[in-house]
């Protein structure tokens, strides 16, 4: 039979042949018709929606007249839900894809406005980022002795400029007060030459010996910084851009930077125990120079017309302090990225993670410590408190350590810490400074 098949069998195989290829066909019919389905549907409505959304358009827009015979009446598909979400997709503006362009250039502009108006309302973070990325893209135009001669331009004369308006900003009364405020410059001093070396360096040394994981000439550059005074340009632009006491901040830098002429090789003495030599007349001289004949012109300057400009302009004047001090972080960076220091980079790593979190977690500390209600210190207060008390002073330290370890094969990594120090705290300073300008303002009541 499978030789000779009988004529059924010959019948039979092309209908089931016949019949497999239109199942199949069928099939594939039913597909094409769901999915033609579904992209209609996203351009038709349903006759109840339809109704619905031809009484809405008929409330809001213009009456469409009855179409004549022959004609396609396609507006209520153009004013469809659907319809206008797709074309919206699509980047046209009311069904016309040639808008699409229009609509990018519109997104564009919307995010750059977004962008200059986050700026002008954070100025200095904007700043911040600015000056950073150019200090690492062209860091030779930022070192000393470079072109642009920022040890002059921002060092001498952008630091002089800052005090002297610090001076003009100020009363004669606020100066006396702040000087006459012991509880608050004791507790300061206290912190500066006491909690850190005592409560944070010595045992910070102890820590890091026993676990080994830095060498001990960055430990013992760790205890050193620890026993250095206040910064005297960062605490006081810190304080006055985030609205806090400048008197007070100006007063607690000159008495720590004098003490700490005294004071710190006293430390010094106690930790290393080395005989210690310092050119006592030439830094009261540089302190001097540098911070009390500029705040006194500005005080004299109170007399004239400049205090009357001064008020009447004060908001550029102080977005002019914020530009030198922006400088200041400019050129610290641009010597950092272009000296370096030696270090391995695991060391690095470690420094780099450790000196941040000190750094933090002592204007935590020390907030919270200022801020107990039986000291009964402003809020304005506070702040001049925190800056003063966390800030270590690179001018100072750096010709304090030479002086004193001078020869020693381990100078260099003494330094470290401090140089490490020096562009993290203006930065993380800096990206606070909103934050502490809202909290000293009273906006931020927490």
């Amino acid at each position: 039979s499978y030789l000779c098949p009988s004529p059924s069998t010959l019948v039979d195989k092309p209908n089931m042949v016949t019949t497999a290829s239109r199942r199949c066909i069928l099939s594939f019919l039913i597909i094409l018709l769901k999915l033609s389905s579904a992209c209609l549907d996203a351009f038709t409505i349903s006759s109840s929606v339809k109704a619905s959304h031809s009484f809405i358009t008929s409330l809001s827009k213009p009456s469409i007249q009855s179409p004549t015979r022959g004609e396609i009446q396609c507006a209520p598909y153009l004013h469809s839900p659907r319809f206008s979400y797709l074309t919206l997709r699509a980047g046209a503006v009311d069904g016309n894809p040639d808008n699409r362009v229009n609509r990018g250039r519109l997104s564009v502009s919307k995010i750059i406005q977004g962008v200059i108006t986050w700026a002008q309302k954070n100025f200095f973070l904007a700043g911040l980022f600015v000056v950073l990325s150019m200090a690492k893209m062209f860091p030779s135009l930022g070192v000393n002795g470079s072109l642009l001669r920022p040890e002059l331009t921002v060092g001498k004369y952008g630091v002089g400029l800052i005090f002297l308006l610090s001076g003009l900003s100020l009363q004669g009364s606020e100066l006396t007060k702040a000087v006459a405020n012991v509880k608050l410059n004791g507790l300061i001093q206290t912190t500066i030459f006491l909690a850190w070396p005592f409560l944070v360096g010595s045992p910070l040394k102890k820590a890091l010996n026993a676990f080994q994981v830095l060498p001990p000439g960055l430990v013992d550059g760790l205890l050193i910084l620890t026993c250095l005074p206040t910064t005297v340009n960062m605490c006081i632009m810190l304080t006055s851009a985030s609205g806090g006491n400048v008197a007070a901040s100006i007063c607690n830098a000159v008495i720590s930077n004098m003490a700490g002429i005294l004071v710190t090789p006293a430390l010094l003495l106690h930790f290393f125990g080395t005989s210690i030599q310092l050119p006592f007349v030439q830094m009261v001289r540089k302190l001097c120079q540098k911070v009390l004949l500029p705040v006194a012109i500005g005080q004299a300057l109170r007399a004239t017309k400049a205090k009357e400009i001064y008020e009447s302009n004060s908001k550029a004047f102080k977005r002019l302090q914020e530009i030198i001090l922006l400088g200041i972080v400019w050129n610290a960076f641009c010597s950092a990225f272009t000296s370096g220091l030696g270090l391995q980079f695991h060391h690095t790593l470690i420094l780099l993670t450790l000196l941040p979190a000190l750094h933090l977690g002592s204007l935590g500390v020390l907030y919270k410590f200022f801020s107990i209600k039986a000291l009964g210190f402003s809020r304005d207060e506070i702040v001049a408190a925190i800056f003063c008390s966390s800030q270590k002073t690179l001018a100072f330290g750096l010709p304090l350590i030479n002086t004193i370890f001078e020869g020693n094969p381990n100078l260099a990594s003494f330094v470290a810490p401090l140089m490490f120090i020096h562009p993290l705290q203006m930065t993380l300073g800096s990206i606070l400074i909103p934050r502490i300008a809202k909290y000293t303002s009273g906006d931020n009541k927490t």
